[in-house]
């Protein structure tokens, strides 16, 4: 029996016709399914329901999904904890004992004392699909401010927890999005969005007005004051954050809509009765972050003349360039991130996709580098001034996050929370290739596999990439990814360009007119390979999500015939649109945007719903999207998935699956398990791999 004579040809939904068609710049482009862009439209409703109907009945049949989806479970059943951070007398850190659908957060005073439940979010709603983030001690140590989001959706409320009497005070704070919690005094600053419309849909709000303000606790929204408008520039960010001793509130600026991939700077002394927002630096081109104060002077983590970034200390009263102090010099290494804690700096650094941490004092001292399990990735080292010792997670494709405990003075690193799981990882081995793309760069890719597994070019194999908006991807443990290597599955990692894993150079190679590059990234490493006898066409699987979904439309479209699935998860398709739902105006920085002649020229080169052709046999395709994503709005998957069932002459399923809420990704562990199962199900039926031991 031959690969496709196991798939007999599904009856698709009927899609509707518009005779929509857009003029750019002279071009006239159809857009037929305009009207499923409409996400409160019953017709929308009736496809949605008639497509899951036909994308769940052919799952339901497969006989190994279930069997899946048990083992999965079993795999994640372990207890996973976050690195504390440490805020006056307490520690505050989150835990999952296993199957719980959200960590619960604990607290505890000092590191012997007894851990108790702060917060825990399973109890605020029935299915657990109700998120909470962000939670932000006052300076005091009296309340913690955090953020509730519901059924995955980027919009977030604000709450108040009282620490004395565990309970929340009456402070609700609605229509936040892209926002931080900065306390100053009884407190703090926020950034929203003005409520939308009666008559707005989800998705049709487009998110304009980015506004800053000051809320006092104890008293209603309504009373908030106004501490930033920018009536001008309807399509900016706005976002406060306040230094370590509350001194100064650091203003930051982002015009990614007008394609500027950098912010400015505004800077209140807040020391200063009546003082106003200054300009730090008043231009868009250059990436400025505010770490912490150092008496009157800022230190700024910047790419400013240092694409792979540096710390510089500057004078909010005499900003001009001239006059900056070096702090942490730029090297041949991206310098990733900066930590603040117990009066150090502790840069994370990336050597060819891990971690390197290297101490320094705040006026730029090189303590050491921290002594690192191993090569992987390594997160946190947050906490006051005042600690003396710092928490952070280890963890690699083979090892669990553990949490460490770092202490300032010596630099010694010891276990904090080990990790017990139900299965052993010694049995599975990460190897880091390096491939050649198209016009010669040298491209890495992480590739894990069981100890010991055959290469015989069948190994059923996972290409997972995502080459966008500075974004690296270093190494990360998955409990469900055991699943698939179990099977002797093989899962590669591809850094592409795009990412941020070799500085701003490698993200520019990756972005708007280079944009071909990532495409010709991934191809090559898929390409690699088969070539090296891991895999061949019918055994390969291409995988990403958003950006990533994109990545995975346009190989797809290009490339037809390189990979048997491919499994494109809330992804940008419409390349023409996407800056006319929601935020998606954000990502013209990255993309350039249809409204530019030169820009329509390039998006629509690659744009991966515009590039479906007829009468081509496209992969089996499991597009994956939620009713509650409000960041790529589910119309980008209802779209490509009606022309490519429109499309596709093969016999392999095209198929999309949409959940309900949920939003840019799973929004609960259960409906992680469910989808997870039914993606390496789909895999593996389209491979004609049956899985054992289950």
């Amino acid at each position: 029996m031959t690969a496709a004579s196991r798939h007999p040809r599904l009856t698709y939904p009927a899609t509707r016709h518009d005779a929509q068609v857009d003029d750019y710049h002279g071009t006239s482009v159809s857009d037929p399914f305009r009207w499923l862009e409409d996400d409160r439209s019953p017709e929308t409703a009736d496809w949605v329901a008639a497509q899951n109907a036909v994308t769940f009945g052919y799952l339901e049949q497969l006989p190994f999904r279930e069997a899946l989806r048990n083992r999965l479970t079993t795999l994640v059943n372990y207890p996973r904890t976050s690195a504390p951070e440490q805020t006056g007398p307490w520690l505050l850190f989150a835990r999952n004992d296993g199957l719980q659908n959200q960590p619960v957060y604990y607290i505890q005073r000092g590191e012997d004392g007894e851990s108790e439940v702060l917060l825990d979010p399973n109890t605020l709603s029935a299915d657990g699909t109700t998120r909470v983030a962000g939670l932000t001690f006052d300076r005091e140590a009296r309340y913690i401010a955090y953020m509730v989001s519901h059924a995955g959706s980027d919009w977030q409320q604000i709450r108040v927890l009282d620490l004395a009497t565990r309970t929340d005070l009456t402070d609700v704070i609605d229509w936040v999005k892209v926002s931080g919690i900065a306390w100053h005094g009884d407190g703090f600053f926020y950034s929203r969005y003005p409520q939308p419309a009666a008559d707005e849909g989800e998705f049709s709000a487009r998110n304009d007005d980015h506004q800053v303000f000051y809320h006092v606790l104890g008293t209603p929204q309504s009373a908030d004051q106004l501490i930033y408008h920018d009536s001008e520039h309807q399509q900016r960010f706005h976002i406060v954050g306040t230094t370590d001793d509350e001194r100064f509130a650091v203003l930051s600026i982002s015009d990614r809509g007008q394609g500027k991939d950098g912010n400015a700077l505004l800077v209140k002394d807040l020391s200063v009765p009546d003082a106003s927002f200054v300009p730090v630096w008043p231009e868009f081109d250059d990436q400025m972050a505010v770490l912490d104060n150092d008496g009157d002077a800022l230190l700024v983590l910047t790419n400013r003349h240092a694409p792979n970034q540096r710390v510089v200390r500057i004078d909010p009263q005499h900003p001009d360039e001239a006059s900056w102090q070096e702090v942490i010099p730029e090297t041949n290494e991206p310098l990733e991130s900066v930590s603040i804690g117990g009066e150090r700096l502790l840069a994370s650094y990336l050597h060819d996709v891990t971690s390197r941490v290297i101490s320094f004092r705040y006026d730029g001292t090189r303590e050491r580098e921290v002594d690192l399990p191993g090569l992987g990735t390594a997160m946190g080292f947050m906490g006051e001034r005042s600690v003396t010792h710092l928490f952070y997670t280890f963890t690699s494709f083979t090892a669990p996050a553990t949490v460490y405990r770092y202490d300032v003075a010596s630099g010694a690193s010891t276990v904090y929370r080990a990790v017990t799981l139900p299965f052993d990882p010694s049995q599975f081995e990460t190897r880091q290739v390096f491939v050649t793309s198209r016009d010669g760069t040298r491209v890495p890719a992480f590739i894990v596999t069981r100890k010991g597994l055959v290469l015989d070019g069948t190994n059923p194999t996972i290409m997972y990439g995502y080459g966008g908006f500075n974004v690296s991807l270093p190494p990360q443990f998955s409990a469900l990814r055991v699943a698939f290597l179990e099977q002797g599955g093989v899962y590669v990692q591809a850094n592409l360009r795009g990412g941020g894993e070799y500085g701003e150079a490698w993200h520019q190679a990756g972005m708007k007119e280079h944009k071909q590059n990532v495409f010709d990234d991934a191809i090559a490493v898929c390409e690699w390979l088969i070539a090296e006898g891991y895999t061949n066409s019918e055994r390969l699987a291409i995988q990403g999500g958003s950006n990533g979904g994109l990545l995975v439309g346009a190989i797809m479209t290009q490339r037809p015939e390189l990979a048997r699935v491919a499994l494109p998860a809330v992804g940008v398709m419409d390349m023409l649109r996407f800056h006319t739902f929601t935020i998606g105006w954000n990502w013209i920085a990255d993309y350039g945007s249809s409204d530019d002649p030169d820009g329509f020229r390039v998006l629509h080169a690659y744009s991966p719903l515009h590039n479906l052709r007829d009468g081509v046999n496209y992969p089996a395709t499991l597009i994956t999207t939620a009713d509650h994503d409000d960041r790529v709005v589910p119309a980008h998957s209802f779209k490509f998935a009606a022309r490519l069932q429109e499309a596709h002459a093969g016999p392999t399923p095209v198929l999309i699956r949409i959940e309900t809420k949920s939003g840019h990704g799973a929004s609960s562990l259960a409906k992680q398990i469910e989808e997870t199962a039914d993606v390496y199900s789909f895999i593996f039926s389209a491979m004609g791999v049956s899985p054992t031991g289950l």
